[in-house]
């Protein structure tokens, strides 16, 4: 992984354009190519983005990140660098998750269907720049659907689902893709969220995923 730290404005140039005027800002470049620019605030979220196959192209005050499929591009002014380092990281051995929260993705992959009739399973641990999605699948009129899993379903969980889909849709052999936030337990405020969104909630039953028929109907 390669970091930077530099006084640069960024322009995003694709369907849409943005502008990130000129300011102190860490660039990560990771080794899949991806490239983030972020503020020392949000938290983890990127300010922009460009996920990979992606290809930097560096030249004297101007860096220029560009889509391998789409041709979208990150352009950065760069005004000054102020610290640029490179860390081998090695082969991360991924998130271990809470026994339950796993075992829950494994049975749904299992019994996609639980999902809708005619869906079926892409893959389970769909990566992103920002980590993995629990289920990338397809319904049964073929779209993408990305799927995140929790034992008790808040709003945090929303969130992290919109940090995926926001990703996942910026890809041309993907989107559209809708989300599923799926739970052994969904809080209200998390329904109202992922309503607001346009994001589906399921109620997972972990005996009948198990293979113990539910009393009442699991699909909201």
């Amino acid at each position: 992984m390669r970091l930077v730290i530099a006084r640069c404005s960024v322009d995003y140039v694709g369907k849409l354009t943005a502008h990130l005027p000129m300011a102190p800002r860490l660039i990560l470049i990771k080794a899949d190519s991806s490239v983030s620019i972020h503020a020392d605030d949000r938290a983890f979220k990127p300010l922009n983005w460009m996920n990979p196959p992606c290809k930097l192209r560096e030249e004297e005050g101007t860096w220029t990140v560009t889509h391998g499929k789409t041709g979208e591009k990150l352009v950065l002014t760069m005004e000054e660098i102020l610290h640029d380092s490179t860390h081998e990281l090695g082969v991360d051995p991924g998130l271990i998750k809470d026994g339950v929260e796993a075992h829950l993705q494994e049975l749904l992959a299992e019994h996609i269907t639980t999902l809708g009739a005619g869906y079926t399973l892409v893959r389970r641990e769909y990566m992103t720049a920002i980590g993995p999605v629990d289920i990338l699948c397809r319904d049964q009129n073929g779209a993408a659907v990305a799927v995140e899993i929790k034992r008790r379903g808040d709003i945090d969980g929303v969130e992290q689902l919109t940090r995926y889909l926001e990703l996942l849709n910026r890809d041309p052999l993907l989107a559209p893709v809708r989300g599923v936030f799926a739970a052994q337990e969904i809080k209200p405020q998390a329904r109202v969220l992922a309503a607001d969104r346009g994001i589906g909630c399921v109620t997972l039953d972990y005996d009948a995923l198990r293979g113990i028929e539910p009393e009442n109907p699991t699909l909201f």
